[in-house]
């Protein structure tokens, strides 16, 4: 087969799949198009290039080198957009800190990424006060700040962001990397344990970009992305670099807008004064962002909104289609860098209602190109596509997490039989358009965040009143879900404890830093017994059926 080998002249150049090439060979160079950070910072394409090649400067002059790994804690912003590009191009590793962890799983993945170089935003000062001392491998801070502030007594700063960024060179080369290299890390919290960290390499963050690229442009109307579009993202920047659409909008020398910290007065303002037209979010921030006054002061209409992170319900889209917006769902993982299909809808399906194009536009939608997804049974045959033969969602693309960082056990897991398990449960139709019906690992989603169903049953399981608990998620119009502790309590305790009392119990939890704040969301109900399988487990399908 060797010979089948194309011949390659000794002084052909192997073009590599650099992320470097999305900001220097863009699909379109627009050089004076804007990118702005709330009101405080309005620059262009020109000096994004500038001022990534300052901050190539900057880190190494600091020291940092190829495999090193630079860390951020910052609200969605031009700098965090300069990050995605400047630290992967120098050969070094972006670890995009999850701000929402609680500060005991921060102070994890800051040492478990090996973090030699920590950017915070002021704003995260108070959590870096509780981890303090704490920090084993970071050698050298940054300081981040939209007030002024230069120096802080938190963190032993080498300097702030901007004031650093003026003194570094505008000129740099950047090599030629392996395409193979390690480019981002980013952890996901899952069912168990602490969070897991998923990373991409150059070459699978271009291709994921392409990919997407090509699934958002194979349409003129709906559902698309194009050079005349103002991009604002909803969804963090450190979750899976913004679900990697920063990076395309950068290809395509777009208009940017970066919001900062996600309050509905802004975002509402920012897509008005900015003509914001393509976005992505979880469906609890559409939900804020349509229930706030404001929403019915501007026009909304041409809106385009990915919806993804948990099930967009029928209600928030027919909603949103009566408001104008031209919203769809987006389905992926963490692991998966994240987006896998997309609902996009065929010019037939557009000319119907909008109760019936709801159907359509809350499934998960059709692969992108390049995306090998199949929903098998428990002996990995396809299973057919009719619409009611449910079995598990496994998939192959170039883009996938090869594994865990330093976790060989999970990630024989995650690749079992060579296919990504994604732990989801679908049915797809003869169209091939995907839906999930169920999730085979009990884990709750809220907010687009997933909150461990086990972690939380150990902390009501703490309080001295409870002899038994059982958690679930509850659907919810607004989070997407909210969790349900289920709690029998010790026949001593009759009622003298309350529901309140146990809801109080785990929010001290949260306040501590000790678990994730989406817990404070628990709903509480106490019942007389919880149901169990024929071998003593606690049957939470039986609960399911019972309580929701």
């Amino acid at each position: 087969m060797s010979d089948l080998l194309i011949p390659r002249t000794a002084s052909a150049y192997n073009y590599p799949l650099l992320i470097k090439n999305l900001l220097l060979y863009p699909v379109v160079d627009n050089p004076d198009q804007e990118i702005v950070y709330r009101d405080l910072y309005r620059g262009n394409y020109r000096q994004l290039r500038e001022r990534v090649k300052r901050l190539a400067n900057m880190l190494t002059g600091l020291g940092v080198k190829p495999g090193q790994t630079v860390a951020v804690m910052d609200w969605d912003s031009h700098r965090y957009l300069e990050l995605f590009f400047a630290v992967p191009m120098i050969g070094a590793v972006l670890h995009t800190i999850n701000v929402r962890l609680s500060a005991e799983q921060i102070l994890y993945t800051i040492d478990h990424a090996e973090d030699d170089v920590l950017l915070v935003n002021s704003e995260f000062l108070p959590i870096m006060e509780q981890i303090r001392g704490r920090i084993d491998n970071v050698r050298t801070y940054i300081l981040i700040s939209d007030d002024g502030m230069t120096e802080c007594s938190t963190i032993p700063a080498c300097g702030e962001y901007e004031q650093l960024l003026a003194q570094a060179s505008p000129e740099f080369e950047f090599p030629d990397l392996d395409e193979n290299t390690r480019a981002t890390t980013f952890y996901t919290t899952g069912t168990t344990g602490m969070p897991k960290g998923v990373y991409f390499s150059h070459r699978q963050l271009v291709l994921h970009s392409l990919g997407l690229l090509a699934t958002l442009g194979s349409s003129t109307s709906h559902a698309c992305l194009h050079r005349d579009d103002v991009y604002m993202p909803i969804t963090p920047m450190f979750h899976v670099h913004a679900w990697g659409v920063p990076y395309i909008a950068t290809m395509l020398g777009v208009k940017q807008v970066y919001p900062g910290r996600y309050l509905p007065e802004t975002l509402l303002e920012l897509k008005e004064k900015e003509g914001v037209s393509f976005s992505h979010c979880v469906p609890t921030i559409l939900h804020m962002l349509l229930k706030h006054p404001l929403a019915e002061k501007i026009d909304l209409r041409g809106w385009k909104l990915i919806i993804g992170g948990a099930a967009l319900s029928r209600n928030l889209c027919v909603e949103s289609l009566r408001l104008g917006i031209d919203v769809f769902t987006g389905y992926g993982m963490s692991e998966t860098c994240p987006i896998l299909t997309i609902s996009k809808l065929t010019p037939e399906m557009l000319e119907l209602s909008h109760a019936e194009q709801a159907e359509i536009r809350c499934k998960t939608g059709l692969a992108l190109a390049l995306v090998d997804l199949r929903v098998v049974d428990s002996n990995f045959n396809e299973l057919p596509r009719d619409g009611v033969s449910a079995g598990n969602v496994v998939v192959r693309s170039p883009w996938l997490s090869q594994g865990y960082l330093k976790d060989h056990k999970a990630s024989e897991r995650l690749w079992e039989g060579g296919y990504l398990h994604t732990g989801d449960v679908a049915v797809r139709d003869e169209l091939g358009y995907l839906k999930i019906t169920d999730r085979s690992k009990d884990v709750i989603k809220v907010a687009g965040e997933w909150v461990s169903s086990l972690e939380l049953e150990d902390i009501v399981a703490h309080h001295p009143a409870v002899a038994e608990v059982a958690v679930i998620g509850k659907p919810d119009e607004k989070w997407g879900e909210r969790p349900l502790a289920l709690v029998v309590l010790k026949p001593t305790e009759g009622t003298k404890v309350t529901d309140k009392e146990i809801a109080h119990h785990v929010r001290e939890y949260a306040d501590k830093g000790v678990v994730s704040k989406q817990v404070v969301l628990v709903k509480v109900k106490l019942v007389p017994s919880i149901d169990k399988t024929s071998v003593g487990k606690i049957n939470k399908v039986a609960l399911r059926e019972k309580y929701l």
